[in-house]
């Protein structure tokens, strides 16, 4: 069985993740937090293609895995999309993103204010990623 997903709902989703990051790590933020407790040191006009490229390839895949994920929840558990949605979001980020990047930073002796930094970002992320999902199901669905 492969799973019903609407792209444009994965689309919108990825970009709005992405806006989620920009603003995320925004000068009206937490950049200058991330970088004091990451240890980054600011620098003028740094080169960020790559690294955006890579964000994005990496939170269209979320987005798409997380859809695919959301028809299977919807279909195995029933009730309504966007609380299958929802409900499969957060749990795919507290068992998979949180639990991975609170063990990486574990061992990497991280500052745990900067786990929490992280793992934010990516719960808004996975968040508005599942009411953009939830909210546009597939054709046919519902």
């Amino acid at each position: 069985m492969i799973p019903e997903i609407n792209y444009w709902a994965v689309l919108i989703a990825t970009v709005l993740a992405m806006g989620v990051g920009a603003l995320w790590y925004s000068k009206a933020l937490f950049v200058d937090r991330w970088q004091r407790l990451a240890r980054i040191e600011p620098r003028e006009n740094p080169s960020i293609a790559i690294p955006m490229l890579v964000a994005l390839a990496v939170t269209f895949l979320t987005a798409w895995v997380l859809a695919g994920s959301v028809a299977i929840a919807w279909h195995f558990y029933g009730g309504g999309y966007l609380g299958a949605a929802l409900v499969t979001g957060l749990t795919l980020w507290a068992g998979f993103t949180a639990a991975r990047v609170i063990t990486h930073d574990v061992f990497e002796g991280r500052p745990s204010q900067l786990t929490v930094l992280t793992i934010g970002q990516e719960l808004v992320s996975v968040i508005v990623m599942s009411l953009v999902i939830g909210l546009w199901p597939p054709a046919g669905t519902v």
